[in-house]
């Protein structure tokens, strides 16, 4: 009898999901249906693509031919891979270095120091456009890695997520190794970073798809081609009179791909460090 009762109101509560299930089935559809679109959309032709044409074609060969032939493809590519990866690795050290120092060394100084740097969150990023490219152009940096990098390598969003994560960094650690001698640095280098490795994951997922999509940016700062980002080359193809949409598509592909096989590789680490685990 008792089974029997658990039966019906397992069943009862299969039944009370199903709008949730359907409603959820509805939202998953609508969000991969884009990428979807974005990868049949590269294997057509634009007399298809401008059709609405939702399946995949046989011209994905001849597609990619024209944008390596139209377009500096490689570089592109290239050129995004060092700035995001200079950025990242840049923006790792210096913002976890911060937040460590934030969070673990307290005192009111640093606290307002940070409530100001917070403050900084609020200005919105074209406001200071002007003053950095002028700044950027006064030491010759233009058209160069570390015009691209430079203003991004320490933001207020990510030195605010390391500082929240570090209150799970166990502060009986950093005890121990001063009694073992080991210096602030070599607590930062050697215990911190490992046992922090999850925020490490999710900062880089994040920093390296802000710096791989960055537009405006790069658009300011790299003039020549030769510099040109992966959005940038994108934008280009778009501009013209006469748009060849499934080269186009095939060009969107190939900037998404990236971004795409980092998240799914780092996405354990990525859920871990977001929400604040410690290992």
């Amino acid at each position: 009898m008792t089974e029997k009762k658990t039966k019906i109101k397992g069943n009862m509560i299969q039944r009370r999901l199903i709008p949730s299930y359907i409603f959820l089935s509805i939202v998953a559809f609508f969000s991969v249906f884009p990428l979807y679109w974005m990868i049949t959309a590269a294997t057509n032709t634009t007399v298809d693509v401008a059709r609405g044409k939702i399946w995949f074609g046989t011209y994905a060969a001849e597609n990619f031919k024209n944008l390596v032939a139209n377009t500096n493809l490689w570089r592109s590519m290239g050129n995004s891979f060092l700035y995001a990866i200079v950025q990242t690795l840049l923006c790792l050290f210096v913002c976890s270095l911060a937040g460590y120092g934030f969070e673990l060394y307290h005192d009111k100084g640093k606290d307002i120091l940070f409530a100001i740097l917070l403050m900084a969150m609020m200005i919105p990023g074209v406001a200071t456009m002007i003053p950095l490219f002028t700044m950027m152009s006064k030491v010759h940096l233009l058209d160069t890695v570390w015009g691209f990098v430079l203003p991004a390598i320490s933001t207020p969003f990510m030195i605010m997520m390391f500082r929240q994560n570090s209150r799970n960094f166990p502060p009986d650690i950093m005890e121990a190794a001063r009694i073992d001698g080991l210096s602030e640095l070599s607590i930062f280098f050697r215990m911190y970073m490992p046992v922090m490795k999850s925020t490490y994951a999710a900062a880089a997922v994040i920093t390296f798809m802000n710096a791989w999509n960055s537009y405006l940016w790069p658009r300011v700062v790299l003039r020549k081609n030769e510099a040109q980002t992966m959005p940038i080359l994108i934008a280009n193809l778009a501009n013209g009179y006469t748009v060849d949409y499934g080269m186009l598509m095939m060009g969107v592909l190939f900037s998404t791909m990236p971004t795409i096989i980092i998240f799914f590789v780092l996405q354990k680490q990525f859920a871990e460090g977001i929400t604040g685990a410690v290992k």
